[in-house]
């Protein structure tokens, strides 16, 4: 049974940690550079990227990083494929996956299920909207959220809270519990329905409306660190591990 126990802002400690997200800082990289890296694993660990449309990547740990905020590693996407987002079902993204099993004391399934917070620091070839999104892997529903990018190729901080799903409890297993994934870049299949922030649903249209197309321009580099998923509605200090 996970510990579970309280710091000092009142968030949850599990097993000592209450950071979900596993290198949220980067540092690991045990698979280096990966190039071509469309269905592949690759920079910091944990971290895939996925796309259809022909749109691909390579994955690597960069040095760029928010000054001031103690982090020395962020996760690279440098572009080398443009995509084609006009066809059915092309994307764009990159995403971690966190185990049903870790998971339980979120309390899925039930009126009690709890909030996330989600925090990153990210920098973006493009301004405008992204979308991330949570996803529930064992009923595939998705809650997604809007940032907006100010400033092209500027870190800035991301903040974002989660309604706990009340429907389903996730699996006590090492399956999929739960997904989070930044969207780069959404055809119609994802990108043409209307948007409902933080509502988990199962229609695809709505799972990523307005997303610009960071991957429009081989010259493109997406950029982020400092992630951290915790139980409440509130974000406290990045868990530096």
């Amino acid at each position: 049974m996970a510990l579970v126990k309280l710091n000092s802002r009142g968030t949850e400690n599990i097993g000592g940690r209450r950071n979900l997200i596993i290198n949220g800082a980067m540092q690991v990289a045990q698979r280096g550079t990966v190039t071509n890296a469309a269905g592949k694993y690759g920079g910091a660990d944990r971290y895939q990227f996925a796309a259809a449309g022909g749109a691909d990547a390579t994955l690597s740990q960069d040095t760029d990083v928010p000054t001031g905020q103690g982090f020395s590693s962020s996760q690279k996407v440098d572009v080398t494929t443009a995509g084609n987002m006009s066809g059915s079902g092309h994307y764009a993204m990159i995403r971690q996956k966190i185990e049903g099993q870790n998971l339980q004391h979120l309390l899925y399934g039930t009126t009690s299920a709890k909030k996330l917070t989600l925090q990153f620091w990210v920098k973006s070839p493009k301004t405008g909207t992204h979308i991330v999104e949570l996803y529930h892997g064992d009923v595939n529903y998705f809650n997604s959220q809007t940032y907006t990018i100010a400033s092209a190729n500027t870190w800035q901080k991301v903040i974002l809270t989660f309604d706990g799903y009340q429907t389903t409890a996730l699996d006590n297993d090492n399956g999929i519990g739960i997904q989070v994934a930044w969207w780069l870049a959404a055809s119609a299949t994802y990108n043409s329905g209307s948007f409902s922030s933080n509502t988990w649903h199962n229609d695809a249209t709505k799972r990523a409306v307005g997303q610009v197309n960071v991957f429009d321009n081989a010259s493109n580099n997406f950029y982020f660190t400092g992630v951290q998923l915790e139980v409440g509605d509130t974000a406290s200090d990045f868990e530096h591990r």
